[in-house]
């Protein structure tokens, strides 16, 4: 039977621990040794750990204090993104000698559509393998990697062999593959909605499956529709090459926590100078604006304002900042404060319908 939606060869890198790894790349000494890319111990943030360190439970967004209590060998590194990005950009440069489709999630992750490509290779895991082995010769770092139909399992599939590994869903396995995946590895299931499904007696794909689609646009409204299509392997997005970000922010976190509106705006002034800077490289605009507030508590407040106007300026964006800022008394010192842009100029835009094909089930990859 086949597919009636289009089918392509999808691969998903993403790179090993990467902020971590590039550190023990540049500096041997630390090769071994559980290492956290962050602020540091006392009140920073792990932006990233090592293998060696996420066997003890650290992980990326966990504060350094805790951190440092599940592994007091923990070594703290400061971050150096320009560094990072000068690396990115080399792995890069090896997937766009296989194809032009490629679509970059982040420094350390990206898709790959390899349906036709510069190689003419018919095999999308041979692809997969064969970048791996030019990151790990060229670059010296180790990299997972997952091959599929579409986007949604091909990432799936890259977290099931790491690290330095890669896994391939044919087409004929699908349908197996998400009818036993945990509900919560879907695409558009959080926390919140994974505790709505259990309550429904969903806890795999299969389970999913089960329902239809009028029960789950009951449950879950205009969703329903997605869940009852992705667990069919139904994932129409396709990989793309100028991914246009549906929003752009700064932030900073204080090495002491601040308690006075007045020494905030001095700090959001900073903040909303870089954005700035971040939407000119963007060439784009904005209308919605964002203040993320992060108390001494670690409780995060947003508070946010949309404009009848496009804006891009630093000027305009710190001055919606500081109104939203006094918008309501503090309700406590603050530890981080954070400008977001969102809405931005072109993100109204309608997609372009996607054509539907029908490929037959045997499509090797």
């Amino acid at each position: 039977m086949p597919f009636d939606f289009p089918i392509r060869k999808i691969i998903h890198v993403d790179m090993d621990a990467f902020y971590a790894s590039v550190e023990q790349l540049d500096n041997p000494e630390l090769k071994g040794k559980p290492v956290a890319v962050g602020g540091g111990a006392k009140r920073g943030v792990v932006a990233a750990a090592s293998y060696e360190a996420r066997k003890f439970g650290v992980r990326s967004a966990m504060s350094g204090v805790l951190a440092s209590k599940l592994c007091p060998d923990l070594v703290f590194v400061k971050p150096r993104f320009d560094r990072y990005k000068e690396i990115s950009l080399q792995i890069r440069s090896i997937f766009f000698d296989y194809t032009d489709k490629v679509e970059p999630l982040s420094l350390d992750e990206a898709y790959l559509d390899v349906t036709s490509n510069k190689k003419g290779n018919p095999s999308a895991t041979l692809i997969a393998r064969e970048i791996r082995d030019r990151i790990f010769r060229e670059v010296r770092l180790t990299a997972s990697a997952g091959i599929s139909i579409n986007k949604f399992i091909a990432k799936v599939a890259s977290d099931i062999n790491k690290p330095n590994g890669q896994k391939t869903i044919n087409p004929e396995d699908v349908l197996s593959f998400l009818e036993a995946l945990d509900i919560r590895k879907f695409y558009g299931v959080g926390k919140v909605t994974a505790e709505k499904m259990y309550h429904q007696g969903i806890f795999t794909g299969k389970d999913l499956k089960d329902k239809t689609p009028e029960f789950l646009e009951e449950h879950f409204g205009k969703s329903g529709v997605h869940y009852y299509e992705v667990v069919r392997g139904i994932h129409r997005s396709e990989v793309k090459s100028h991914r246009t970000p549906k929003s752009l922010g700064a932030e900073r976190t204080f090495s002491e926590n601040l308690s006075s509106e007045v020494f905030m705006k001095d700090r959001l002034e900073h903040i909303a100078e870089e954005l700035a800077r971040r939407v000119a490289k963007a060439g784009t605009s904005a209308r919605t604006v964002t203040l993320k507030i992060k108390y001494s508590d670690f409780t995060l407040q947003t508070r946010s304002r949309t404009l009848p106007y496009y804006i891009s300026a630093k000027d305009l964006i710190l001055d919606t900042a500081i109104d939203l800022l006094y918008q309501q008394p503090l309700e406590n010192s603050v530890r981080l404060l954070g400008i977001s842009l969102s809405n931005l100029n072109g993100k109204d835009a309608s997609p372009t319908e996607e054509k539907s094909v029908s490929v037959q089930l045997r499509f090797e990859l």
